[in-house]
């Protein structure tokens, strides 16, 4: 077990019993706690000081527990219950349906938030609830608004249609996050919401939804400029979710998720804007006000970079100005840069971690505090570190024992059903590129042990052929790092890592596979002397019970660090020494992996990968 220490030292405030009120109640200024989020829940807000025209203030919400055994590391206490959170009588009565008595810890901590209309950043390890302490008040919230339009046909307009758009990293996400909304269901077996995705094949629905998934690219394609329904959709949307948010803030994501910020930031302002003109009368301005915007040349936004957004939220122009400016000659493209503070917020902004570092200007949690100040922070217990629920095995492996490790841990935990009383056992076997996933899986079927693979070289009905299988029969699961990232599948026992991680990132989502949702987990972690160092930070930062990324320097992580040695020093054993290794294990009728060189020059080749980008290549 992983010891941790006690989140008092952490947080040196007493709890004190209130009577129950919603986050939106709080004042900045107090320190207080609510018996309806139970006493694991603490809250502190710090004392709001004026910066220009707009107080700044932020709120951490940690969802914390006392114990570290069984259930109570995940489970509010008994005394919450959804309505107590501020949910309605219906979508309570459609999570417990669904088969959810009670909120977990995260959950309880977050919905509050969410639902006081408030931007939210919740960041929390895998496996605590967090796609549902999202989307269920939402849904809340969605359903509630069109009941009130159904009921009042003369308010029942285009114009005043509302959805939310939930944006993830790629198709499976998307789908994933449907199929949970959709099991929240009416007394008559009908989804509450109409939910669906706009990704991969599926384009824009024919019946408007009340939820829009997607991904950053999909989306944007489908709100072409050319297209008319661009202005109406962006005037429409009022709850926007970034998934795996510490992804979309980096790499490829990047661009594309930063100017959907401004797109709908930029619609803001201008609904702010026509209000604060006809204050004493104010109305909804027509859609059209968004297609004045000069959307030619607006390629060109896809290279503004996070340096640059900061940037922009300390370049403000007075809101006079804007307005002068405007009433004389149309919204020119210069003014999509502008993210002024000063502005009526009409939207609001949720964003969703397991990893969410804050140390440097450009990682995802420091550009969120900058461009989102008055966000609630909703953090887990067990943020950035394994849970106590997870035992972990440390195996240091060379050259002759790797296979024998594999197949050894496969067979232990393998063949036995699961811990969980579910009888089916699942095991997922990580590794980092598409050939060693190969190499593995050939390795396990010589062995006479059957598998599953997952990974970007088969197709996406093959994939989720695969996943649906796995999910349904349990079994072994090989795959890459594709599957390390939201993907909820129900009693995973096992976890091996066939290839050790490059990252601790990307160990913290491997490892996050099990020990999900208070059950209980193990994972076993085969090393070499290349990954001593990374082990090594990562097994020291959990015996003293601090997150994982309080082992690094701010200005060397350990995958530049692994970058620099190459991949020969800073990868697992090779995929070409598995598959040798395995020739020599299994003779010559070992399978060989398709256009797999075996030249000493392999490793200088073909590099290790240690991008989530340059894994799934």
């Amino acid at each position: 077990m992983i010891l941790r220490r006690s989140t008092a030292m952490l947080h040196s405030f007493s709890l004190s019993t209130t009577t129950p009120k919603l986050l939106s109640h709080f004042t900045p200024s107090f320190f207080l706690c609510t018996s309806a989020l139970s006493p694991r829940i603490r809250i502190w807000l710090n004392q709001s000081y004026s910066r220009r025209t707009r107080a700044f203030s932020s709120a951490v919400v940690t969802a914390s527990s006392p114990k570290n055994t069984g259930t109570d590391t995940f489970f509010a206490e008994d005394t919450v219950s959804w309505q107590s959170l501020g949910l309605s009588d219906r979508i309570s009565q459609a999570l417990s349906n669904a088969g959810f008595a009670r909120p977990s810890l995260v959950q309880a901590a977050c919905m509050p938030s969410i639902l006081s209309g408030k931007d939210v950043v919740i960041a929390a390890e895998t496996g605590s609830g967090k796609t549902y302490g999202y989307l269920v008040p939402l849904i809340d919230k969605l359903y509630g608004a069109r009941h009130d339009a159904d009921n009042d046909l003369e308010k029942a307009t285009v114009s005043s249609r509302t959805f939310s758009i939930v944006l993830c990293p790629n198709v499976l996400l998307c789908e994933q996050v449907v199929r949970m909304a959709n099991d929240l269901s009416g007394d008559d077996g009908r989804p509450l919401l109409r939910v669906a995705a706009v990704c991969g094949r599926q384009g824009w629905p024919v019946n408007e939804p009340d939820v829009i998934v997607s991904t950053p690219v999909a989306l944007l394609n489908s709100i072409d400029p050319k297209k008319h329904h661009r202005s109406d959709f962006i005037r429409a949307v009022k709850y926007v979710v970034f998934d795996e948010a510490d992804m979309l803030l980096s790499g490829g994501f990047e661009n594309h998720v930063i100017r959907l910020i401004h797109m709908l930031r930029f619609d803001e302002k201008l609904l702010s804007r026509v209000n604060k003109a006809g204050s004493e009368n104010p109305v909804e301005p027509n859609s059209d006000s968004v297609s004045h915007f000069d959307f030619e040349g607006e390629e060109d936004m896809q290279n503004e970079s996070i340096s640059e957004a900061e940037e922009m939220s300390e370049g403000d122009v007075d809101a006079e100005d804007l307005m002068e400016e405007t009433q004389t000659s149309p919204v020119k493209r210069k003014d999509w840069r502008r993210v002024r503070k000063n502005y009526e917020r009409s939207k609001q902004y949720i964003f969703v971690a397991a990893t969410l570092p804050v140390n440097g200007k450009k990682t995802a949690g420091a550009v969120l505090k900058k461009m989102f100040p008055d966000a609630n922070w909703v953090s887990g217990s067990y943020l950035h570190q394994p849970n106590p629920r997870l035992k972990e095995k440390w195996i240091e492996v060379t050259t002759d024992n790797q296979v024998d490790a594999l197949i050894e841990a496969v067979k232990q935990f393998g063949s036995k059903a699961s811990d969980h009383g579910a009888g089916v056992s699942r095991t997922m076997v990580f590794g980092n590129t598409v050939e060693a996933v190969e190499a593995v899986a050939n390795i396990l079927q010589r062995a006479g042990i059957e598998c599953y693979r997952y990974h970007t070289g088969l197709s996406l009905a093959e994939r989720a052929e695969s996943l649906d299988d796995f999910r349904a029969k349990g079994g072994i699961f090989v795959c890459t790092d594709a599957a390390a990232r939201g993907v909820d599948i129900p009693n995973v026992s096992h976890v091996i890592q066939a290839d050790f991680a490059t990252s601790a990132v990307d160990f913290l989502h491997r490892v996050g596979r099990t020990a999900r949702a208070g059950q209980f987990g193990v994972v076993t972690s085969l090393y070499n002397e290349s990954n001593r160092d990374l082990v090594n930070a990562i097994r020291a930062a959990g015996k003293l019970g601090q997150p994982v990324e309080a082992a690094f320097s701010r200005k060397r992580s350990f995958r530049n660090k692994l970058k620099k040695r190459g991949s020969n020093e800073a990868g697992q054993i090779s995929t070409a020494e598995f598959m040798v290794y395995g020739i020599k294990y299994f003779g010559e009728q070992m399978p060989i992996v398709k256009e797999l060189s075996y030249s000493p020059c392999f490793l200088h080749k073909h590099k290790r990968p240690h991008t989530h980008k340059e894994i799934e290549k």
